[in-house]
């Protein structure tokens, strides 16, 4: 059994006890979030419609924080003496899912 989930506006296929790194979520190490079922596949049996997915839950467990790469950047024009340097680095939030069900 696996579900397709939607969270960060990026889609992730996740099977129960993985972990995997989604867009930083609200909440401490330890507390359990619920994610938003896009697709739940079991076997022969998909549900994929609105209705069939009001009764499905995908509950996870936050782990932790994780911190993406580094990404430098620089601009300038030519000519004018107007250069900028930036950099960012993305904050990730690490979830194990611990159940997917049909409801």
């Amino acid at each position: 059994m696996y579900a397709v989930i939607a969270s960060g506006g990026k889609q992730e296929k996740v099977t129960s006890g993985q972990t995997l790194r989604v867009e930083l979520l609200e909440g401490k190490a330890g507390s359990e979030v619920s994610l938003r079922p896009v697709l739940v596949v079991d076997g022969a049996t998909v549900l994929s419609t609105p209705n069939e997915l009001a009764k499905a839950s995908v509950k996870a467990t936050i782990v932790g924080e994780d911190l993406g790469t580094k990404i430098d950047g620089f601009t300038y024009k030519r000519r004018t003496n107007q250069r900028r340097r930036y950099g960012h680095r993305q904050r990730y939030t690490v979830v194990k899912i611990t159940s997917i069900a049909k409801g």
